[in-house]
């Protein structure tokens, strides 16, 4: 399994490899090879059982060149200082290739919050604010969810901020929040739709329709089941699901349906046994699911689940990396070679930090968007980032990976040479 630090290398390699191809100075890229500032620090928590625990945590911002900092804090065991650094930059290539004036950010806390009551999570929350406090707001830095983290943790975070700072719109420095403390409505779906706009926009591109068009769907999560939800609407098939379910021996937690599984069973089966996969349905091992014969393959779970091992072995004419990071390098360079595009995480799944965004004109703004004119906004604004990833890719003759680099890129750049920083 790739390290965050190979991550980092590997990822550092890859701005190398675009910078000189799109003719990028060398000053540029020793300013973006490195996150601008990262913050460590440890936060003393009072347990229940009456002793101090100190759990490490991380905060890192890769980019003000575009504009505050922006990305999602986890709360994971095997949060590392690499991956957040990792994870920031590709947030800073992310939101530039939206055209928001933003940076990328990162945090995370070593942890695991199942481990922990109530209390102590509402502690350990409002301590990492209180660690981090001079280092983020709404024009400097503005953390969201990510792993384990959700809209609880965001409101544990305003309160202690604006307990701290006081400021009309110290509100906007956290999305993802409940709507009841000034959350957008859209958010819960942004990314699962984003992903199917990216698929839809593909599909025209090559003049295909949707209808009848099969695909295979890694993970059923938030991500996983709005985008099954919403491609099933437009007439695709979702044939075949892998997702977690510990009642599954290992390996065999995959199911088939050539004929097509129907999502809201499949929710439901969710909603009430804890796995989507207690449905009547063929089960097949994890190793036949990647080797499936369909049109679109999504892994919507976690990392580095397509790799040298079992790339070789899929069938689909699509990867849409919906999950961040879950092709490797070496699994990358074998689907090149089967000449299997890959629509990379920082545009299939930029819909949640893009209505994130939208949150924050919204706080910051005293504004109110309906559902509606939260996703017309975002089919407009994916569409024309999409639209020009497309472009980019013909211009230079390159994959969509290196067109979404080449396009971030640029725009920090120039954002950077208004500034005199280069």
């Amino acid at each position: 399994m790739t390290t965050a630090y190979e991550q980092f290398i590997n990822l550092q390699k890859k701005l190398k490899e675009v910078s000189d191809l799109a003719g990028f100075s060398e000053s540029f890229y020793n300013i973006i090879r490195e996150p601008e500032r990262i913050i460590e620090v440890n936060i003393p928590v009072k347990m229940d059982d009456g002793t101090t625990r100190t759990f490490r945590a991380f905060r890192s911002a890769h980019s003000s060149a575009l504009g505050p900092s922006k990305g999602g804090v986890r709360y994971d065991e095997s949060v590392t200082y690499e991956e957040v650094k990792v994870l920031s930059t590709l947030m800073s290539l992310k939101v530039a290739l939206l055209g928001l004036p933003l940076g990328g950010g990162k945090g995370g806390i070593v942890v695991d919050p199942k481990k922990l009551s109530e209390r102590e999570l509402e502690a350990l929350s409002r301590g990492f604010v209180r660690a981090i406090n001079n280092y983020i707001g709404p024009r400097i830095d503005v953390p969201a969810p990510d792993v384990n983290t959700n809209g609880k943790i965001m409101g544990y975070f305003t309160d202690e901020y604006i307990a701290l700072n006081g400021n009309r719109h110290d509100i906007a420095t956290f999305t993802g929040k409940s709507t009841d403390m000034g959350g957008s409505l859209g958010r819960t779906e942004a990314t699962g739709f984003g992903v199917y706009l990216t698929i839809k926009k593909y599909y025209e591109k090559i003049g295909k329709s949707l209808d009848g068009a099969t695909f295979a769907l890694q993970g059923f999560g938030n991500v996983g089941s709005f985008a099954a939800r919403f491609l099933t609407q437009d007439g695709a098939k979702l044939i075949a699901l892998n997702s977690k379910d510990k009642s599954q021996k290992s390996g065999s937690s995959a199911i088939y349906d050539p004929n097509g599984l129907d999502v809201e069973k499949l929710e439901k089966a969710r909603e009430e046994t804890g796995s989507a996969l207690n449905i009547e349905a063929k089960k097949i091992l994890n190793e036949e699911f990647f080797a499936i014969p369909c049109d679109i393959l999504i892994p919507a779970a976690m990392e580095n689940v397509i790799d040298e091992t079992n790339a070789g072995n899929i069938k689909a004419s699509l990867v849409v990396e919906a999950a961040n990071g879950p092709v490797t390098k070496a699994g990358e360079a074998i689907l090149n070679e089967k000449n299997i595009p890959i629509i990379p995480d920082i545009l299939a799944n930029s819909g949640g930090v893009l209505v994130s965004h939208y949150e924050w004109i919204q706080n910051m703004t005293g504004s109110y968007w309906d559902e509606d004119e939260v996703m017309t906004k975002q089919e407009k604004d994916m569409s024309k980032a999409i639209g020009e990833v497309f472009a980019t890719a013909e211009k230079y003759k390159v994959n969509f990976r290196e067109a979404s680099f080449i396009l971030s890129l640029s725009r920090i750049e120039k954002a950077l040479k208004l500034r005199g920083r280069i």
